[in-house]
């Protein structure tokens, strides 16, 4: 469902946090800017859905894609507006489409992540009321996706999105809430991190964890997700740790 989120804070919020910082659930400076969201599209079509976890994967990646590009950077067509996107609040808003929908979508300006089956268009930022029509009228429900089979264990060597075993989230919103986790890792990464991540495509896992291990998680000092609370879940519930093995290490 819609996804209209703030990622709030790391966990050691009170020490670590900006005081202008887009991860604070009290209001600031930054919400006198002007607000921005960050549009996924996931292609879901009635006869074949992607697998849950597969999209989660691809949603975590299409974030990290759109951040990476050349676009997105320095003097690219985009950069303006990613800019103006991260110094505002940080939002994201999935919605589903297929058929003629998904190809007027693909038609506009953005980037198609693939994954096994799951298929998700990220889009450059735009104001929270100037959607393009195309994307406008697209739905936010509808992203109930399931997993056929169990999805395999998390592989440790690559990077993990830990989900909080104790919220029930809709698909979109956890597609939102993981690429909120994926791009809090990618902001604490050095520059030789990045690269090394985007030149192996993004590898990264998406799982449930166990409630011992997520309390564990949750106060490791590894970059936690806390929703603020427009859709679905109480504000300041934590939702998602970014256990990226250049970070661990750190730890």
């Amino acid at each position: 469902m819609s996804s209209n989120d703030i990622p709030a804070s790391p966990s050691a919020e009170p020490a670590s946090v900006p005081v202008d910082s887009p991860f604070r659930s009290e209001r600031t400076d930054r919400d006198e800017a002007p607000q921005y969201v960050l549009p996924l599209v996931v292609h879901i079509e009635k006869a074949a859905p992607p697998a849950r976890t597969d999209a989660l994967r691809t949603a975590a990646r299409a974030v990290l894609v759109m951040l990476s590009d050349e676009r997105s950077v320095g003097e690219g067509e985009w950069a303006r507006v990613m800019r103006d996107w991260q110094d505002a609040r940080i939002r994201k808003v999935v919605r589903r489409a297929r058929g003629a929908e998904w190809r007027k979508a693909s038609a506009l300006p953005g980037i198609t992540v693939t994954g096994e089956e799951a298929e998700v268009r990220v889009f450059p930022p735009v104001p929270l009321d100037g959607w393009p029509k195309e994307l406008a009228k697209l739905q936010v429900s509808g992203t109930d996706l399931d997993d056929p089979e169990p999805p395999a264990a998390p592989d440790p060597a690559h990077p993990v999105l830990w989900l909080n075993p104790d919220l029930g989230m809709s698909a979109g919103k956890e597609m939102a809430q993981v690429g909120h986790g994926a791009q809090l890792a990618w902001w604490e990464l050095s520059e030789t991190e990045r690269k090394a991540w985007r030149e192996a495509g993004f590898p990264l896992s998406v799982a449930t964890a166990e409630p011992g291990r997520w309390a564990e998680l949750t106060v490791s000092g590894l970059p936690v997700v806390r929703d603020a609370g427009f859709t679905e879940i109480a504000p300041g519930s934590c939702t998602v740790v970014a256990d990226h093995p250049a970070l661990r290490r750190r730890r």
